[in-house]
């Protein structure tokens, strides 16, 4: 995503009144995403700290997961990316985490003391955004070792934003794909489109403010308001949602983003 003139225009006038002992992100980063991800954790932390500790352990909105692993992988997904970031800046070799250590930290995150893992999200949190901010102009346009495979570092923001977003909406607490805002909803939707169960498929929007799915594959559609349409594309299920065709037989879809899981 690009910054508009409101945007540049307040960023401009924010660094005026803080002054020039204040630090801030460099002009080249992803300052759109990077504002998603910041609201997004402050979501995310509002979802939390409306659960109460005696809570945590009950299920989440994911298979097999507590809230407490839901917490704890969104904790470690931000220290590894910080870590990650922390060796571009430092010039050091990159530092690499396969899905069997990041569930093993999930699972070991998941039987810390409440206070502890509350401790665990908010520490994280900081030293990512920390490492966000200091990158250089230059760095922005290097890569980390994620998942297997080298990720641009302007994909960092966009990675975080949709993982606290939906994952405050896995609390299975108060979060809602409702509160999303509108500018995620759209390029959230524009990611799973590309992808989905049902084949190649296209994304529409009409003047009611309705969205239709439609795949070519299928020969079908699925029609719902944005929030729904997203949260369905997400395999977060399906509410309110019209269909065309019998082909559609099923309204469950893969969860994304994708998390950990062990070997079948």
């Amino acid at each position: 995503m690009t910054n508009t003139v409101a945007e540049s225009e307040a960023q401009a006038a924010l660094r005026e009144r803080q002054g020039k002992g204040a630090r801030y992100d460099s002009p080249a980063a992803p300052a759109s995403d990077l504002t998603l991800a910041r609201l997004g954790t402050a979501y995310f932390a509002r979802s939390l700290n409306a659960i109460r500790d005696e809570d945590l352990s009950q299920d989440s909105l994911i298979p097999g997961w507590s809230r407490r692993h839901v917490i704890a992988f969104v904790a470690y997904q931000a220290r590894q990316l910080a870590l990650a970031i922390e060796a571009v800046h430092e010039g050091a070799p990159l530092p690499e985490i396969d899905q069997a250590g990041m569930l093993a930290l999930v699972d070991d995150g998941a039987t810390l003391p409440a206070r502890a893992l509350r401790n665990l999200v908010d520490h994280a949190e900081v030293h990512l955004n920390v490492g966000w901010r200091d990158l250089s102009a230059s760095a922005w346009q290097e890569a980390i070792k994620w998942d297997g495979a080298l990720l641009p570092l302007r994909m960092t923001p966009w990675i975080r934003a949709r993982s606290v977003w939906v994952h405050a909406v896995d609390l299975d607490n108060q979060g809602s794909y409702l509160d999303f805002p509108p500018v995620l909803l759209e390029a959230m939707a524009v990611e799973l489109v590309r992808d989905n169960e049902f084949g190649h498929s296209s994304l529409t929007r009409n003047a009611g403010g309705v969205w239709i799915v439609n795949s070519l594959k299928a020969e079908s559609s699925v029609s719902g308001a944005p929030a729904d349409i997203v949260r369905w594309l997400s395999g977060r299920g399906a509410r309110r949602l019209s269909k065309t065709a019998e082909s559609v037989s099923s309204f469950d879809l893969t969860r994304w983003p994708p998390v950990p899981t062990r070997p079948a």
